[in-house]
Order: structure tokens, then sequence, then C-alpha cells
């Protein structure tokens, strides 16, 4: 490389969100790049010209490990909707005027859907207008629900940690007997992608039965039929542990949450803030039961519990780090790194990119066939492909019994 090369973190963060930027670091120095910026909270704050030179926070192998495995977005995130081409020009000239005075060779971004929506409009204005900078997008969310890659980097570490948790979850709710029985909801994330609340049905095994209902948000949600369904239990056992995702829906498209509360707040992109679901299915088990009922929501710990972090995840978010710095070095642009799955066992996985027009703003849903047939769990062929992803850990850099990180001053 001739030039520099200037990355950014956007959307949730990850587990293993820094880890791909560790990768983007090690591989443009070693490819020559004179300097690696670092955006701070994303494009946003490329536009107002915040930025570091990462080499004052990497520098030796040490840093490198630490940041690999400090959670969050090490540089801070954003939620940022550039405007259509031309429909504000001025946002991508003052883009543009920053990129040309810091020699930008290289310009990568580690996000989800919304963040590829980012680079595909910017490749676009600089084929457009003939500028030399290459944008690739590196893939990251633990919703799993980015298009042409087999998984996404952080949800292997997500997976792993809700697999525990529920585990964890269950064996705790046998503590104790109630006369009418006890039923614990608990609620995950993925907005409209059931990937992560199928990972509940990792914690079923030899020495646990797993959680006795899984529903994801690809399939409508009957509420009297949900409803149906713990009074049935509740007549087997005592103890009651459903998963729900924060996504699941009514027939009439209405989320299962805006039945307990209103909406207010929503993204540049038009998310809606979800939450709230497991809380008022608790209450509604409660009053249709009169059993005791509890509402568990993991929320953030599931993108930013490290020290449950799974191996394969750390290393494959390193990989595709650096693959998307290859990439950018070899010409590509408008392009996204994605992980290709070569086979299961042994689990091997390579890389490739493909054309982010094809990915931004795509959804990728669970398979119907990957869910039971009556929609209250999930199959076996889920499990299975997801299992490889949470193999591995990654022992945290222990300072006085506690994790320690790479720390950068806000």
């Amino acid at each position: 490389m001739k030039g520099n090369v200037i990355v950014g973190q956007s959307g949730g963060p990850t587990a293993a969100i820094n880890s791909s930027l560790a990768g983007v670091y090690r591989t443009a120095k070693d490819r020559g790049a004179k300097k690696v910026y670092g955006m701070l909270h994303g494009i946003q704050g490329l536009l107002q010209e915040r930025y570091i030179d990462l080499s004052e926070y990497i520098t030796n192998e040490l840093d490198t490990e630490l940041l690999k495995r400090t959670p969050a977005a090490f540089l801070g995130s954003c939620r940022y909707k550039l405007p259509e081409i031309f429909e504000s020009r001025e946002v991508y000239d003052k883009i543009f005027e920053i990129l040309q005075k810091l020699d930008i060779e290289a310009f990568i971004y580690i996000g989800g859907n919304d963040s590829m929506d980012t680079i595909k409009k910017l490749s676009d204005y600089a084929i457009v207008t003939g500028f030399p900078t290459r944008f690739i997008g590196c893939p990251k969310t633990i919703d799993n629900d980015l298009a042409l890659t087999d998984h996404t980097p952080g949800y292997g570490s997500a997976a792993k940690y809700i697999g525990t948790s529920v585990k964890e979850i269950i064996r705790d709710s046998f503590c104790l007997e109630y006369s009418k029985g006890i039923v614990t909801i608990v609620e995950i994330m993925g907005r409209n992608a059931g990937w992560l609340t199928g990972a509940a049905a990792l914690a079923k095994g030899e020495d646990c039965s797993g959680p006795d209902l899984i529903y994801l948000p690809e399939l409508p949600f009957d509420i009297e039929a949900f409803g149906n369904n713990v009074k049935k239990l509740l007549e087997k056992k005592s103890s009651v542990v459903v998963v729900v995702s924060e996504g699941i829906r009514l027939d009439d498209g209405r989320y299962v949450c805006e039945l307990g509360q209103s909406i207010d707040f929503v993204d540049a992109f038009g998310h809606k803030q979800l939450s709230g679901t497991a809380n008022y299915l608790a209450s509604y088990i409660a009053g249709e039961c009169g059993c005791k009922s509890r509402s568990i929501e993991l929320s953030s710990l599931q993108r930013s519990a490290s020290h449950c972090a799974s191996r394969v995840d750390i290393l494959e978010a390193y990989q595709v780090g650096g693959a998307a710095v290859k990439a950018a070095d070899e010409g590509d642009t408008g392009k996204m790194v994605v992980l290709q799955r070569l086979s299961d066992d042994p689990y091997q996985c390579g890389t490739e990119v493909k054309d982010v027009h094809k990915i931004a703003n795509d959804e990728k849903v669970v398979p119907r066939d990957w869910v039971t047939p009556d929609g209250t769990y999930v199959t076996e062929e889920f499990v299975s492909y997801i299992r490889p992803l949470i193999q591995g850990d990654v022992s945290p850099v222990m300072v006085d019994g506690i994790p320690r990180h790479l720390f950068r001053p806000m």
C-alpha cells in the first residue's frame, strides 16, 4: 500500500468487533500503509473531523491481544444514515475532502446492514466522481442477518453467551418450588431475525433439558396459543422456561412489545427500539395461569460479554478485518468480505468478497425448515449450523481478578 487507511465502526457493538479492528490495523501495517486512522464514532465522527492515529494506541503485540479481547466499539460507534447521492452533495464533498487531506487509499467500515449502506453510497459516489479511495465493508453483527455470508463475526460469541446464560437460568429456576409453578420468559435480541433466539437451544444437552419453548420473529406470534402451551407444560412440571425474540409480532404486524408500552424512539434508519416483550408476556401468563412469573432481558450483555467469547469468533473477526484490507489493496471497492463455510467436520471457513449492493439493506432470516412445524422450537439442523461457531475460549488478560481491556480516553 502506498497511502493511508481509515477504519470506522458502526451500529451495535459485539464482543468481536475490536478483533476485526485489530485485523485491519495489523494487515494494513504489514502491507505498507503509512498510517492507519480510526474514525471516532464512525462516519458521523469523520464528518466532524474526529479521528485518531491508531499507532498511538496499538504499540505492541500485547496491545493487539488486549484489543481483540476488548468488548464494545473501541473507536465509538454511530447510527448515521448518509443521504442519497446528490440529494445532499455537501455531505459527500465534506467526506471526500477529508479523505483527500488524509491521503486515504482504503476506507474500511466494520458494521452490519446499515453500515453496508454507507459503503455502497460512498463507493458509488467515488466511482461517479473518479475519486481513487477504495471502500470495503467488514461484516459485524450479533443478529447474523447479513446476506451472502454464512455467518457474521460477533454472532458466535453472542450465541455462546445466550446458550450459557439460558442453561444457567434453567438451572436456577428449579431451585424453588411454587404451588402453581413458575414461568420464566427470557427475551433475546435480534430484531426481525431469530438467529440469536434460536441459539438458546444450545442449552440443551445431557445435563439440561433446554428451554421448553422458543419463539422466533420469522413466524406470527399467537398469544392465545402461547398461553395454552404454557398451561399444558405447567400440568407436567413446576418450572417452565420460554425464550422469545424481542421482535416477535402478531398476525397484524404489531410487535408484542408494543402491547405493553408505546415505542417512541426510532433511529436514523427507521428501526424502532424493541424492549419489554418478556415483561408483557410474563404479566400475561401470571394473569392467565395464576402462577409466579418473571421476565429476563439479557439486553446489551449479549453483545458485550467478552469473558464468554468464542475463540472461533474472535479468530474469524480478525481474519475478515485483514481480508478487507487485502481486498482494498488488490483493487476491490464497493465490496464486503463474506465468510464461506467449507466444511463442518472438521469445521473450516474461508473468506471472499461480494458486491455490497447485493447485501446493503437486505435481511437474512432463519429458514422456515429450521423451525419446528408448530413454530415453538428450532430444529437440529439449526443447532448443527451454529455449534461450530461457539467453539473454544479466549482467556481474558486478568489484572486484580478482573479482565483488562485496551483503554482509550473518551
